[in-house]
């Protein structure tokens, strides 16, 4: 189990933060960026998980400068909340927040990884800001349209083939856009990766959290 924290943007801005450390020694550093959800049990699961497999684990809360403490779950209210909030949220602020949690983290190497939303700020965040050792972004929504972004980093996505709010199409675009990136499609629906959602993929959720951990394995330690 982890607890909450604050962190403090290079803005001045404090912000909290879901910190999860492993049992032993960290193997090194992640970032986990939030769907539009906040910080909520999944993501804060999804910490616990990353903890256990060696990792010092960070979450922030990018919606602390709108509504702070924001914790919802998935329904079709929730996600025109959160939605209301990701509009609300620029990028520049979401990767200040996203610095002050690599800084906070002090583990060596630091990855990150995102979901929905999140995937979309680990795009960017793998193409503007520097320190990192790799960038998983899952069914990043705004990725395709930030397509000639150029990452600094390796980087490893996932999406689903059945997301209609990211056409299948594009992300096959999108691949042959990045041959230097590793991009894999699963036969699942936005979200696939959160157990509390409809749309939840045992399978394929399965297939790409192994991916990312040999991915971070590799590049964070």
């Amino acid at each position: 189990m982890g607890e909450m924290i604050e962190l403090k943007a290079a803005d001045g801005f404090t912000l909290s933060a879901y910190r999860a450390d492993p049992s032993g020694t960290p193997r090194g550093g992640l970032v986990v960026v939030q769907e539009i959800f906040g910080v909520n049990r999944h993501i804060r699961n999804v910490c616990d998980g990353y903890a256990a497999d060696g990792y010092r684990v960070i979450a922030p809360a990018l919606f602390d400068r709108i509504e702070p403490g924001l914790d919802i779950g998935y329904t079709p209210d929730d996600i025109g909340r959160g939605s209301a909030l990701k509009q609300k949220s620029g990028i520049d602020n979401a990767l200040k927040d996203m610095i002050a949690a690599r800084d906070a983290l002090n583990s060596g190497k630091v990855g990150i990884t995102g979901y929905c939303w999140g995937g979309y700020v680990t795009w960017m965040a793998a193409a503007r800001v520097g320190g990192l050792a790799c960038a998983v972004p899952y069914y990043g929504g705004g990725m395709l349209q930030a397509s000639g972004e150029k990452p600094k980093c390796p980087v490893m996505a996932h999406f689903g083939e059945r997301d209609a709010h990211i056409p299948v199409a594009g992300v096959r675009k999108f691949a042959a856009e990045h041959p230097e990136m590793q991009v894999f499609v699963y036969p699942a629906d936005h979200g696939f990766n959160c157990d509390e959602r409809g749309s939840y993929d045992a399978a394929s959720a399965k297939l790409a959290r192994e991916r990312t951990l040999n991915f971070l394995r590799e590049h964070v330690g």
